[in-house]
């Protein structure tokens, strides 16, 4: 079919359509407000995650789809597909809910939070149901279930236009209402300023907004087509620009060799991007194939589809590197399976560029990755490829394996990114396992942050790290004892309390004058310069840090020579209140050097 066919031309609005998409943009408004609140005031069904967590997906992304689809299906298609897409949503919501059930959280705010979906499912929704959406409706539009590639192509850059312009819409509608809240408060009206600040308003003007941008841009797809056609022009001239780029590092490689390619430990990530880039701008040049290019271009799309290969290969390589020195992580199962999609486009486009004409199976490969796309997303979002679940059953097998001693196995890895899998297998070894291992399985349970676990390798060693002033000086018992791995004290930590190795000067002296000694270290610096002071129970807290730090003052702090003063400056009391004020002044200085005298002349 001739791409000229596949156009959509300019839509007569139909009798009821905007009506219809708007009121489920009000409708959706109003589920999202129910929940809103919910969730902050934790009633139900914020409650229950295991239902709050998919309710709050299907009311954010079901109404797009039917919105989307008005107008574009049957009435019988529409309700078919919706119900479908939200089977979808809520299956792969719960396992979500689901398999972070007795997992690792965050410390808990101060106030209580109401459940959310991860950060990586939300994308994996948008990216799968964007695709499955597109092919659903070029379906509709050729009537059939597998369709010629332009339809798809059509069908795809105008759904994805609409959805990028009505996000602007909605950001213009916004800067719109607060440019009007300003204009009435100028005449002393706050109402507007109010109401925009509520979620009983915010929310349902939002989803208004939204769907009423997706039925303009839908009734009138020959501005959406000339924005795309723009699009795909500029980014078709980048191409050429990638394709030298990547020629000159691969043709670097013989002569760099491969060792500073795997010392960056992120060569996999790098080169999964490149390869992803490619795809777009050979895309972005070839569109439907029935487009007429500059001869630039197309060398260079042929030319970049045979340099999607070794791309791919060296990112399979370097990540299998990875996997065999450090084993399977959540992380690098995700690169896995785009890895595999990868490899699915680089040998396509490279069989397409070995063919005359212009890349003439180019179509059949975007299709047979889209369809590979969705089921990696569905495997990797169910308990079938559940990232956590094989990166944890890896990582017990190399240690019952002894390719990793139970003193470098790492329980952080499982304690913190293992999900619910990890937390089972951290109880089965800590139950089964060894004293070291149970121990180290208790340190890392205390730990409130995975990005101090290297701190537990490095625990500090106080009467190393401290030198005591004056000599003979006893740190307090309750200091001593204190756990400082345990972030529970705070992370803003000088480092001689949190690494080995490093040393600061410490004086025991009562400078808040609550009869209670305080424990002043002095660093090298003012980040390591601070005072301890001890709280209710014998914990310890750093109650403030010290901004001058110079040899000269600590040679006198080695001497003793420290008081404490009242401030210079004062402070305020409001409504009974004392509120410090943070008086604007530099680092105290160090004081001047004494400057060395000449000799005598000779008499």
């Amino acid at each position: 079919m001739h791409a000229a066919a596949l156009e959509t031309p300019d839509l007569a609005p139909r009798p009821g359509l905007a009506a219809t998409r708007i009121a489920i943009g009000l409708v959706q408004g109003l589920l999202l407000y129910f929940l809103y609140r919910a969730g902050m005031e934790l009633h139900w069904p914020a409650t229950v995650p295991r239902l709050f967590v998919p309710l709050l997906l299907l009311c954010v992304l079901a109404p797009v789809i039917a919105i989307s689809g008005l107008g574009q299906l049957t009435r019988s298609q529409l309700l078919l597909w919706t119900a479908a897409a939200a089977a979808i949503i809520v299956i792969l919501a719960f396992h979500d809910v689901w398999r972070m059930e007795g997992a690792w959280r965050p410390p808990a705010p101060p106030r209580p939070r109401a459940p959310e979906p991860s950060s990586q499912l939300n994308l994996a929704l948008v990216g799968g149901l964007f695709i499955a959406h597109a092919m659903v409706l070029a379906g509709a539009l050729e009537r059939r279930r597998i369709v010629s590639y332009g339809a798809y192509f059509e069908t795809a850059w105008k759904l994805g236009v609409q959805l990028a312009f009505s996000g602007l819409f909605v950001g213009v509608t916004w800067l719109v209402l607060h440019l009007g809240a300003q204009l009435f408060l100028l005449i002393k009206l706050d109402f507007l300023s109010k109401a925009i600040r509520e979620s009983w308003f915010s929310i349902p003007v939002t989803t208004f907004a939204f769907a009423t941008a997706l039925h303009l841009t839908d009734v009138r797809p020959g501005i959406v087509r000339g924005i795309r056609n723009l699009l795909l022009v500029l980014l078709s001239w980048i191409l050429p620009v990638l394709t030298l780029l990547v020629a000159g590092f691969l043709a670097s490689l013989p002569f760099t060799g491969l060792e500073p390619l795997w010392a960056t430990r992120s060569a996999a990530a790098s080169l999964l991007g490149a390869a992803a880039a490619f795809v777009v701008l050979i895309n972005a040049a070839w569109q439907n194939g029935a487009v007429q290019v500059a001869r630039p271009i197309a060398l260079a799309a042929r030319a970049a589809s045979l340099l999607l290969v070794p791309v791919t290969l060296l990112a399979i390589y370097a990540l299998a590197l990875r996997v065999q020195d450090h084993g399977w992580t959540e992380d690098r199962v995700v690169a896995a399976a785009c890895l595999l999609v990868a490899a699915c486009y680089a040998g396509g486009y490279a069989a397409a560029a070995l063919r005359k004409g212009w890349l003439p199976t180019l179509a059949g490969v975007n299709i047979a990755a889209a369809f590979m796309v969705l089921a990696v997303l569905l495997a990797l979002y169910t308990p079938l490829l559940d990232p956590a679940r094989l990166s944890t059953e890896d990582q017990l097998a190399r240690l019952a394996s002894g390719r990793v001693s139970a003193a470098r196995f790492d329980v952080g890895y499982l304690h913190f990114d293992g999900a619910r899998y990890g937390a089972e297998a951290l109880a089965r070894l800590d139950a089964q396992g060894g004293a070291a291992l149970r121990e180290r399985i208790a340190a890392v349970r205390k730990l409130q942050n995975r990005y101090y676990q290297g701190l537990l390798a490095n625990a500090p060693d106080l009467a190393a790290n401290l030198r005591i002033w004056p000599e003979g000086t006893r740190l307090p018992d309750s200091f001593r004892a204190i756990n400082w791995v345990d972030l529970a004290v705070g992370p803003n930590l000088p480092d001689c309390l949190r690494l080995r190795g490093r040393t600061c000067d410490a004086l025991v002296r009562d400078v808040i004058g609550d009869a209670r000694p305080e424990v002043l270290l002095f660093g090298d610096d003012a980040w390591n310069s601070v005072i301890a002071s001890e709280e209710e129970g014998g914990r310890w807290r750093i109650a403030g840090r010290i901004r001058a730090v110079c040899p000269a003052y600590r040679q006198a702090l080695r001497e003793g020579k420290l008081s404490a003063v009242q401030p210079l400056r004062p402070e305020l009391e409001v409504a009974g209140r004392r509120i410090r004020v943070d008086w604007t002044a530099e680092d105290a200085p160090c004081p001047p050097e004494a400057t060395p005298q000449p000799d005598a002349p000779p008499k």
